[in-house]
């Protein structure tokens, strides 16, 4: 009863860190998806390409998040910036990864029936490839909405917008009856806007999947 007391005394802030939240992981996202897919398209049909490009976007994912923060914080200084770039970083690679899957797994047979109907090169990727290979793209950015949503909360040690900020506020107050309460907040908001971001992909990939492949 404590924390829902809390949770209502803090609507408003609880509001304005989500809305701040939502916003860089989205932006982040929409950066990645778009860089992701090209890098995707640019490689999959070469093997050293694809590999190295999944070995550099992977690599990102081994830095840890407190230090590539801080590490960004001389170049682009306190606030939303250094986050907004670690999080394209660290969504990459789920992309590009399905993307590279997702064309791979196009059946042979259906791109030289296309071939044979006179379709070039860009026609088959658009009009063949990409549709099939969609469900799985989009399980890529899925998955790394999630992994950033969580990122994210740490982005606060670098003055970053979301929930981080109660989260890093509680753990500077422990051992005060409020550090529960700011952490648990911070927490539970995440996860909220992990649940709302899941059912949001759910119906983009149900409304841009052809009937046919789903």
């Amino acid at each position: 009863m404590e924390f829902l007391e809390f949770l209502v005394d803090r609507a408003d802030d609880m509001l304005e860190l989500g809305l701040e939240h939502a916003a860089v992981v989205g932006a982040a996202v929409l950066i990645s998806t778009v860089i992701g897919v090209a890098l995707g398209i640019a490689t999959y049909r070469s093997e050293r390409a694809r590999e190295t490009v999944l070995a550099i976007t992977g690599s990102f994912l081994t830095i840890p998040s407190f230090a590539l923060f801080i590490l960004l914080l001389g170049p682009l200084g306190l606030g939303w910036r250094p986050v907004l770039l670690a999080l394209v970083m660290y969504g990459l690679m789920p992309v590009v990864r399905n993307t590279i899957t997702g064309l791979r797994e196009v059946d042979p047979a259906v791109i030289e029936s296309a071939k044979g109907m006179g379709l070039n090169r860009r026609q088959q990727l658009l009009r063949i490839e990409l549709p099939l290979a969609w469900p799985v793209i989009i399980t890529g950015v899925r998955v790394t909405t999630l992994v950033l949503l969580g990122i994210a909360a740490i982005g606060a040690i670098v003055n970053g917008p979301g929930y981080g900020e109660l989260i890093f506020t509680g753990l500077a107050r422990v051992g005060t009856p409020v550090a529960v309460n700011l952490v648990l907040a911070g927490a539970v908001g995440v996860m909220v806007l992990a649940v709302l971001f899941d059912l949001v992909f759910y119906a983009v990939q149900r409304i841009t999947t052809p009937r046919g492949i789903r």
